[in-house]
């Protein structure tokens, strides 16, 4: 073997292009498999970096995010629980005999302004978590430098401290000061304890991994309006992730957890009350393996990774054939030399040994050059799907996915060398005698043009998934989403980090909107909760008055809601369909008003008029807290690749109006609160005049005016926060048509080499149709016909799998049909045009074939 390998890699070295052609092949076709495994082993198979992550359990077995309130009667699982009050998470941690160790973890990810004490810079924008005491114990993590968080720093009073992520110190230079180093968090001074290991990112795998790990109990002192999670037994925000003791089972500790949730909801910390208590028989929960961490990315984007990996094996099929043409091709021209060492008396299990050993290097080494090409793809893809906020996953091939281009490369090798290794196998001494390239070989062509079809089917189903997504994708990007772009630009802001109480936003709100109208170029200037698109969500249960109440738990009385200013829907191009806008006498001594969509219109006032209507949130009681003064057109405010959002009922409350519950509202208090929390703006809208206005440091320099501890986190147009909305889309769209290209040129080259080894068997045969009379053009045509035969029976194949495709698509897809000429048009002619010139090559080279010299070439 050794000796045949030797011999394998001298063969190689004497034809270069045939070597350098089929190692590309391979490497492209192992590259984009193995780029898009990597990012499936990284974001879906990878296991949390921690001790033993098949130990874990989480507590849950569905995906919830933030803060929710009451019971989990608006998910996808009524009554199943998968987040968690601290009240509750204390009860499962000291009551659950089973449990070796529960820790807690924020939900959410949490904006922070960070800077370094005594600096002089303004605060940086960062994200942290926080976390119980013991949930790096709980890992089973130590730290790179110093410690990490322990019981003792989660308790009321303790010194405040926390972790920070060796990504962040990565950033600031691997400063060694940083550890025992002080630094201002939302104003609070915290000490650095220790620097978490490399590689951690949290309980889940996020594109905005924390920069710092905060105990729970500093929620008080870094997000005062907060505090109350702490005494509020209704507001779930953890994530619960815990081990089993041993010599106890998971059955038995969902049991015991199962009880407690029971007893808690029954107790008064739960405020569980009223009608809702009839359904607290309903809930349960469920323990699910932990070791992945909470999947919440992971579900958001296997789908689309699967789709990619679907696409990319069928590239690696096409490549295969290609390689697979190509060892074929060789095979014919050497079959003379084959047919001299039988002749000589090599055996045929020498002659197929040698074949094989050929064939799976070049595979291994395509393999190899394919793991450069997955490195890059993975980089690709990273910056193609989170350009705004870099997602720390490693780009380097590890040993699973090494282990896995081996295995891809070493069976492309074995499968794809099995003809030439039969072909070696059949080798007669006696053609060694009268010339090998005298038979005209017509089962091999017959196989090398069965895969070249093949290619050409592959390839037009892969460019018509591409132009059904490019066409559902401009669709999507061109629909009215209930407001304009252009000229219109978000400011996010903090304004938490300001460090004011509620009763001082109004004033602030009033200052900010006199100094930015003030801008040369600034036409209008608007503040909300959250604008279009950037991800956040407010949602209640709303109650109509003089309608009866639904029943508890059945989730019909949805809606979402934003709180906005008087410009509010002037400044976004939003259409006011019925009554009025918010005006600035809509304030605190006016009586409360609201204004609602047209999708609540239909859904809860069933197509009434809606001027004059009330209703109310949380409770029943405050069903008369509102009076519906305007109807505005339905917009976009969630995901933009789902049209269904547009039907989501909506209304919008005045910013500065306090509504305040009835007497007989049981949570009255919490009420109160949540509203005064509510006035926490944190958008602002700029119309301006003409587009392209230099806003940003203009308005930065007059919002630290105002406050010099104001945070700015991000800067954009309306329209880009809304192609962030595409992102993902555009990642997939992108991909699928780069495989599509791939595809389509890997067909190319098959056809060309099918095309030119014809044309080279064929010489013989060319010579005599010249001698007798054939002219340059017909031979052209002849070459150029047989090649067009390959394609059009790949099209007859190809194009009834892209009709299939297209209906499965179809129901994906936004204002797709399922039959679309124009992608198939579009599709066919690029695959004619790819085909003519692949073939114009070989013809062109036959039809100057001289005839005498055709004729003597065997």
């Amino acid at each position: 073997m050794w000796t045949d390998l030797r011999n394998a890699l001298r063969q190689l070295r004497k034809s270069p292009g045939f070597a350098v052609t089929a190692i590309l092949t391979v490497a492209l076709g192992i590259g984009a498999t193995t780029a898009i495994f990597t990012l499936v082993h990284q974001v879906l198979l990878k296991s949390l970096p921690v001790a033993d992550p098949a130990g874990l359990w989480r507590v849950g077995d569905n995906e919830q995010c933030c803060r929710n309130s009451g019971l989990p009667d608006f998910t996808d699982k009524p009554n199943d629980w998968s987040l968690f009050s601290y009240l509750q998470y204390t009860q499962f941690r000291d009551s659950t005999p089973g449990l070796a160790s529960l820790a807690a973890f924020e939900s959410n990810d949490h904006e922070m302004a960070v800077r370094r004490a005594g600096s002089a810079h303004p605060a940086q924008p960062f994200y942290g978590e926080f976390v119980s005491g013991n949930s790096f114990d709980t890992l089973g993590l130590r730290p790179y430098t110093g410690r990490l968080l322990e019981p003792k720093d989660d308790v009321p009073g303790a010194v405040p401290v926390a972790v920070m992520s060796f990504q962040m110190w990565q950033q600031l230079g691997r400063d060694p000061s940083a550890v025992g180093s002080s630094y201002l968090i939302n104003g609070q001074a915290v000490t650095v304890v220790g620097i978490a290991p490399p590689g951690f990112y949290g309980e889940r795998l996020s594109p905005t991994p924390p920069a710092f790990w905060l105990p729970l109990h500093m929620v008080t002192t870094v997000a005062p309006r907060d505090a109350d999670v702490f005494v509020r037994g209704d507001k779930q925000w953890l994530n619960l992730i815990g081990r089993i003791r041993s010599g106890s089972t998971v059955a038995a500790v969902q049991a015991q957890l199962q009880v407690e949730l029971q007893q808690f909801l029954k107790s008064p910390l739960s405020r569980v009350t009223g009608r809702e208590q009839t359904l607290i028989p309903l809930q349960y929960l469920r323990l699910s393996p932990g070791g992945g961490g909470v999947h919440r990315m992971q579900d958001q984007y296997q789908n689309d990774l699967y789709l990619l990996m679907w696409i990319s094996s069928f590239v690696l099929l096409i490549a295969c054939a290609n390689l697979a043409n190509l060892t074929l091709a060789r095979s014919v021209s050497l079959r003379q030399q084959i047919a001299l060492r039988a002749a000589l008396g090599a055996q045929r299990k020498q002659l197929v040994q040698r074949a094989l050993i050929e064939c799976e290097l070049l595979a291994i080494l395509g393999g190899l050059a394919g793991v450069l090409v997955a490195w890059g793809g993975v980089k690709l893809i990273l910056h193609l799907a989170f350009q705004h906020d870099p997602i720390d996953i490693s780009t380097s091939p590890s040993l699973v996915v090494m282990g896995f281009a081996f295995a891809a490369s070493s069976l492309t090798g074995l499968l794809f060398g099995v003809a030439p290794s039969w072909m070696a196998a059949q080798a007669n001494p006696i053609e060694a005698l009268r010339g090998a390239n005298r038979s005209t070989g017509r089962h091999t062509t017959m196989v090398q043009k069965a895969l070249v079809v093949a290619q050409a089917a592959v390839s037009v189903v892969l460019l018509c998934a591409a132009g059904y997504l490019i066409l559902g994708l401009r669709k999507l990007e061109h629909q009215h989403f209930g407001f304009e772009t252009a000229r219109r630009t978000v400011v996010t802001f903090n304004a938490e980090t300001s460090g004011l109480r509620p009763d001082q936003l109004d004033d602030f709100y009033r200052r900010l909107d006199g100094t930015l109208s003030a801008i040369p170029g600034v036409k209008r200037v608007a503040w909300s909760l959250w604008s279009p698109m950037d991800g956040n969500n407010y949602s209640d249960n709303v109650y109509i008055a003089g309608q009866p109440t639904p029943p508890p738990g059945s989730g019909v009385n949805l809606a979402s809601w934003v709180r906005v200013s008087p410009q509010y829907f002037a400044t976004l191009g939003t259409r006011v369909l019925q009554g009025r806008a918010f005006t600035e006498s809509d304030n605190r001594t006016a009586a409360d008003v609201a204004i609602v969509d047209e999708a609540f219109v239909k859904r809860y006032l069933h197509g009434g008029n809606p001027i004059g209507a009330q209703f109310g949130d949380w409770d029943p009681s405050n069903a008369t807290t509102f009076t519906i003064v305007g109807v505005v057109e339905d917009a976009q405010y969630w995901t933009p690749n789902d049209p269904q959002d547009l039907a989501k009922p909506m209304y919008f409350v005045p910013a500065a109006q306090w509504p305040q519950p009835v007497a007989t509202n049981p949570n009255a208090a919490a009420y109160t609160q949540f509203v005064a929390n509510t006035h926490y703006m944190g958008s602002l809208e700029i119309e301006t005049h003409v587009p392209g206005t230099n806003l940003e440091p203009r308005v930065r320099k007059a919002l630290e005016e105002i406050d010099p501890n104001l945070m700015i986190t991000r800067f954009q147009s309306l329209a880009d926060q809304v192609d962030l909305g595409f992102s993902q889309q555009n990642m997939i769209v992108q991909l699928t048509s780069l495989f599509g290209l791939v595809a389509l040129a890997l067909a190319a080259i098959g056809l060309y080499g099918v095309t030119a080894y014809g044309v080279a068997q064929r010489t013989s045969e060319i010579g005599i149709r010249m001698a007798l009379g054939a002219n340059r053009a017909q031979v052209r045509k002849m070459v150029l016909l047989g090649a067009f035969l390959q394609v059009g029976t790949g099209l007859l194949i190809g194009i009834p799998g892209a009709i299939i495709g297209g209906r499965l698509m179809a129901a994906e897809l936004f204002g797709v049909s399922a039959w679309n000429p124009l992608v198939l048009g579009i599709t066919t002619a690029m695959l004619a045009g790819v085909a003519l010139l692949a073939a114009a090559i070989p013809a062109q080279r036959a039809a100057r074939a001289e005839p005498m010299e055709a004729l003597r070439a065997d």
